[in-house]
């Protein structure tokens, strides 16, 4: 299901698979969306989305306090003003823009949105609404310098920046795992929609940020570059340290998480403070079996034998056998590249559907990893015969899903926390909270005109 394989053209962006303030060597890929050139404006925008970089915007979106105290929700749209847009070229599109230009940035958060929005949509099998569509028609998209997060929620994307350990800004505009991740967010509220205060347990938000990591980790195997990268780093051998399993790299030696990771249930029977850390044995499961997927289609192409791939998978516990595997792989890989790229992909595509539906499948309330296990097995069986049962049986064994409940929240949630924050608010909420007094509500609404 690669862009040659299914023959597009469309507008074109130049997109980074990989931030270029972590690998200036790599530039970036000319990337079409399927949308006719001329039918996406300044900006970027078009109907679906539009890129905006507010001026004067103090807090991002969510509840915030007016100038006298009075707590409200603050939503979309932002009615202020912006800086200079992104323009197309004459002939409708936006990869003439340089790098190092200010107008980048939109484009760049606009096209990754845009790209990973229509691959997840062929995954579906149809286009995904936004879950705010009785609202709002469009997704407002800021880039918000100085905020020192990403967040997605009721109509909005906010894209700010990090602070690396030696207090270097980077911009979170320019990655684009980040930027996925969040669209997967919205993907989820979509497919799901949001569990009630009765109904939520804590599986529900771990998911999330799972489901975002592998929205982006799938997207990004959509770029021709970034799949040679790792192909030709690895030898095909995905469960070394790599740049697939490093998620949203930040430096040469940061990232927001590992998706190949050692982490099980029981670590929060006792109970869980984080939903990010929450995640890691879901996301860990769903990578392990993306590999093991993989591996399996090497097997079927005799590539490699079965025994090197069963080796391969006792190597968290046996890390010895590392040295002699990796080898194997070196020289399988010098042989027959093309057969390692055709089997990879297949992987990816078998992924993403076999994930959509599976999302489709899913409720928000009541939901545990222990249900995510048996409807992806369940859809496996309908897509496959059950081709990958095994892979999928071992790895959510080995991680203790189903086996391990986990305990309750332990402390309520903190600033890094995306549960119950301004990415799960609905309009409703306004309801709930005092009404501003009519002067302080002029205050506010002559701040955001």
């Amino acid at each position: 299901m690669g862009r040659a394989d299914l023959g597009i053209t469309g507008t074109r962006f130049r997109l980074f698979p990989r931030p270029p303030y972590i690998h200036p060597e790599r530039p970036p890929e000319i990337i079409p969306v399927t949308t006719i050139p001329g039918q996406i404006g300044r900006g970027p925008s078009d109907d679906r989305l539009y890129v905006i970089a507010p001026i004067g915007k103090r807090r991002p979106y969510g509840i915030n306090r007016g100038p006298y105290g009075t707590p409200h929700l603050d939503l979309p749209p932002w009615r202020g003003p912006v800086r200079r847009p992104a323009e197309p070229d004459p002939h409708g599109h936006f990869d003439h823009i340089p790098a190092d230009a200010p107008e980048f940035a939109a484009a760049h958060v606009f096209g990754a949105i845009r790209f990973t929005l229509e691959i997840w949509e062929r995954y579906f099998g149809h286009a995904i609404p936004w879950h705010f569509a009785r609202d709002f028609d469009r997704l407002e998209v800021s880039i918000l310098p100085g905020h020192d997060n990403a967040h997605a929620g009721y109509g909005f994307m906010e894209v700010g920046e990090h602070l690396t350990t030696d207090g270097t800004a980077v911009p979170y505009a320019l990655n684009f795992d980040v930027i996925a991740h969040e669209l997967g967010h919205l993907i989820i509220y979509s497919m799901l929609g949001v569990p009630t205060a009765a109904t939520a347990q804590g599986e529900y938000f771990g998911f999330h940020e799972a489901a975002a990591d592998v929205t982006a980790l799938v997207a990004s195997l959509h770029f021709d570059s970034l799949v040679d990268h790792l192909l030709e780093d690895t030898s095909g051998n995905l469960y070394t340290y790599n740049e697939l399993d490093r998620f949203a790299e930040l430096s040469a030696t940061e990232q927001i998480r590992l998706a190949s990771n050692s982490l099980k249930m029981s670590r929060f029977a006792a109970g869980w403070e984080d939903e990010h850390e929450l995640s890691q044995p879901l996301t860990g499961a769903l990578f392990d079996i993306f590999v093991d997927i993989f591996q399996e289609n090497l097997i079927e192409r005799g590539v490699i034998g079965r025994t090197v791939a069963e080796l391969n998978d006792l190597v968290r516990n046996r890390p010895e056998y590392a040295a002699t595997i990796q080898p194997i792989f070196d020289a399988a890989y010098s042989d027959q590249r093309s057969e390692f790229r055709a089997a990879l992909i297949d992987a990816r595509d078998y992924a993403g559907v076999a994930l959509a539906e599976t999302w489709k499948r899913l409720s928000p309330h009541y939901l545990d990893y222990q249900e995510i296990a048996n409807t992806l097995l369940a859809v496996d069986r309908v897509l496959t015969g059950g081709r990958y049962r095994r892979a999928m049986v071992d790895s959510f064994a080995w991680r203790e899903i189903g086996k391990v409940q986990v305990g309750p929240r332990l402390k309520p949630p903190g600033k890094s926390s995306h549960a119950y924050s301004a990415r799960t608010m609905l309009p409703e909420l306004e309801r709930r909270l005092p009404r501003m007094s009519y002067r302080e509500q002029a205050v506010v609404l002559r701040g955001r005109a």
